[in-house]
């Protein structure tokens, strides 16, 4: 696979390529990115989606941001534009902390280039660049190591269940839980995927069954409603998501309608893993009661498509994420290693080192 859901192309007056997810799997468009105002737009309608894409996105704003400044400007102009970028994108969507865990390293980034003795402009906005490419490159490091910690857990000639899309098309790289399926199946484990359809916005049948074709894996997507029936029968043997924000306790916020698949998961004694970057934990939120949710137009739920599915002038009730409660979670994989039975010592012996970035991250995340 070539999937590059992200990519900068050029210096520091190059464009942001992103796919546009929306038009998936029926057209296959990339969109160039030149102003904030478009990349804003593109994160809050969903053309780039998935908590680490956005992070990564985003973290080229300040670059895109920084096009616009006159000669006549200098390196207070330059922060101020940073800042003001950094807030703005904040504001696109709520939940996934990818996104203001990356706004906030590449202001950190500008405020050291700018102290630096005899900086000038054009090296702030070099360094700046050169952080968004380093978050980029690491985001596709990432998903590999996932991948590599995780495959163990796909046993042989089993099937299993995906909810959402957690792959290439929601990272810099090869994904975070089709990663693991990715890894799995270079060691040469055979495996089916189900993939629920993921409604209302179908990431499953439209994302992540694409994506599972293209790569020459055997998926099938079925209704979000179906998953516990098939369980029954006997015929998953291992659920595995992504996260889009995960709390200190392993609380984990995941696409709408993951809680009910951990519920079925856990009811019929089936494994249920997280795969998700260590970027992707909020340790200054004790538990997954405070992440905030994401309320989306009442239209993804009256509509599909052209048509309309709902009487005119109904109450519509659309979050875009719900918690998964830790105890309903057989182990989180990360790619730093993997947290089994996740809890709050448990992830915090994979943290010893808090990230400096917990209290940056809740500033950024209420700009």
């Amino acid at each position: 696979m070539n999937i590059e859901a992200v990519k900068w192309n050029g210096g520091v007056d190059g464009v942001l390529e992103l796919i546009d997810q929306r038009r998936l799997p029926g057209e296959f468009i990339k969109l160039k990115i030149r102003t904030i105002e478009q990349l804003h737009e593109a994160i809050r309608t969903l053309n780039v989606r998935g908590a680490p894409a956005i992070g990564v996105a985003a973290a080229y704003g300040p670059t895109l941001a920084l096009q616009t400044l006159t000669s006549r400007q200098g390196l207070q102009d330059t922060m101020d534009k940073v800042s003001e970028a950094c807030g703005y994108l904040a504001g696109s969507r709520p939940t996934a902390v990818n996104l203001f865990w990356a706004l906030t390293r590449v202001r950190s980034c500008a405020t050291e280039a700018i102290a630096k003795p005899s900086a000038t402009v054009r090296q702030v906005r070099e360094s700046i660049l050169s952080e968004a490419n380093a978050i980029y490159r690491e985001d596709v490091e990432m998903c590999r190591k996932i991948g590599v910690n995780g495959e163990k857990f796909i046993p042989n000639d089993s099937g299993i269940l995906t909810h959402c899309n957690a792959g290439a098309l929601a990272t810099a790289g090869q994904g975070t839980a089709l990663s693991v399926l990715y890894e799995a199946r270079k060691k040469g484990r055979r495996f089916e995927v189900f993939a629920d359809e993921t409604r209302p916005l179908m990431q499953g049948s439209r994302l992540t069954a694409w994506e599972l074709q293209q790569a020459g894996i055997k998926v099938t997507v079925l209704c979000d409603n179906m998953a516990g029936s098939l369980m029954r029968q006997g015929k998953i043997q291992a659920v595995i998501v992504g996260a889009d924000r995960i709390a200190a306790n392993g609380d984990t916020a995941n696409k709408v309608g993951t809680y009910s698949v951990s519920v079925l998961a856990r009811h019929h004694g089936i494994p249920f893993y997280i795969a998700a970057p260590s970027s992707t934990f909020d340790l200054s939120m004790e538990t997954g009661d405070g992440i905030p949710i994401e309320q989306r137009n009442a239209s993804e739920v009256t509509w599909l498509g052209d048509t309309h599915v709902a009487p005119d002038g109904i109450d519509v009730y659309n979050p875009a994420f719900d918690v998964t409660p830790a105890e309903n979670i057989t182990a989180i994989i990360t790619e730093k290693g993997v947290i089994e039975k996740p809890s709050t010592n448990r992830i915090g012996e994979l943290f010893k080192e808090a990230p400096a970035n917990d209290e940056a991250v809740n500033q950024t995340s209420r700009a």
